[in-house]
């Protein structure tokens, strides 16, 4: 059985894309803000979980790995942005400082290519159940 991936993003191209090339690894569930993912997981378990940093707001993604973690601290949540490219501030969730406010368990830049995507989620559910 697929893991179940939740996948968040304000770029309708973008999600487009991931689902094409994340369909034959996991069951994908896209939603397009954080209020529409939000609903989802109130009746959803995702196994992982995908998120834009910016979208309906600068932190967005933020707000939404929060609501995921504090829901099910387990699950692996990678925020993926093009913020670092566009004004050159870097964000890194590496230190117990980073991850006291940034509640994700990976940041990653984008343009992203999918096998770095794939294999950082599955590096994460790996770390999850070891």
């Amino acid at each position: 059985m697929l893991k179940k991936v939740l996948i968040v993003d304000d770029d309708p191209d973008f999600l487009d894309q991931m689902e094409i090339m994340m369909q034959k690894d996991f069951d994908l569930i896209r939603a397009t803000n954080q209020k529409e993912a939000e609903k989802l997981l109130e009746t959803v378990t995702v196994d992982a979980a995908v998120l834009d940093l910016m979208m309906e707001s600068a932190d967005a993604g933020f707000a939404l790995a929060y609501h995921i973690k504090k829901k099910n601290p387990a699950t692996p949540v990678i925020i993926i942005t093009s913020v670092m490219s566009e004004t050159g501030m870097d964000f890194e969730a590496k230190t117990p400082e980073e991850h006291s406010w940034i509640k994700a368990d990976a940041i990653l830049s984008k343009p992203i290519r999918y096998e770095q995507l794939k294999h950082e989620i599955q590096r994460l559910m790996e770390e999850k159940n070891a």
